[in-house]
């Protein structure tokens, strides 16, 4: 399942860059990643910001074929929560 390649590497990253506070992306009925306490895990919990977001956009996002302010306008992700979290993302992605 592609989610959970996205979680072990999302992992690697946190192990050597830290992300504060809780970030979950959404992606129905494919499941959840939540970016919390310097991990990342499927367990689905309450976040500080939720990024719904389709499996398949979600691996664009993380690859850099989908840019998130494009994301966003087209709808193809939805940002519910504090956004600044969101915006720190990039960081760990970049």
């Amino acid at each position: 399942m592609a989610l959970d390649r996205i979680t072990e590497k999302m992992r690697e990253k946190l192990a050597v860059t830290p992300f504060s506070g809780s970030l979950k992306f959404d992606c129905g009925e494919a499941g959840v990643i939540v970016l919390a306490d310097g991990t990342a895990s499927r367990d689905d919990r309450a976040a500080d910001c939720t990024i719904k977001i389709t499996e398949d956009n979600l691996v664009k996002l993380l690859t850099g074929k989908l840019n998130p302010m494009t994301g966003v306008v087209t709808g193809k992700l939805k940002v519910s929560g504090d956004p600044t979290v969101a915006m720190k993302l990039a960081k760990l992605i970049g």
